[in-house]
């Protein structure tokens, strides 16, 4: 039997680039909040998560900008 695992994906919003870097350090405001996340998740599942271990992974991504056509497109 093989048993399939749910990613549970959390949503940090916009960071500036120090606390990012705090947080590769392994410091600061959203290592907090990460960890508290991986607490509340380990009360969810409640005796499921006794003998799992929960494994952070953070991915930083930056959303790329809409290129505006400027006069270019007016013109022609």
């Amino acid at each position: 039997m093989v048993e399939t695992t749910v990613p549970i994906i959390v949503d940090l919003g916009k960071k500036k680039r120090s606390a990012l870097k705090s947080l590769k350090r392994g410091r600061g405001r959203l290592v907090d909040e990460v960890e508290q996340t991986i607490d509340e998740i380990r009360e969810g599942l409640g005796q499921e998560a006794a003998n799992k271990e929960i494994v952070p992974i953070v991915i930083v991504y930056r959303k790329k900008q809409k290129r505006s056509k400027g006069l270019g497109g007016i013109l022609g």
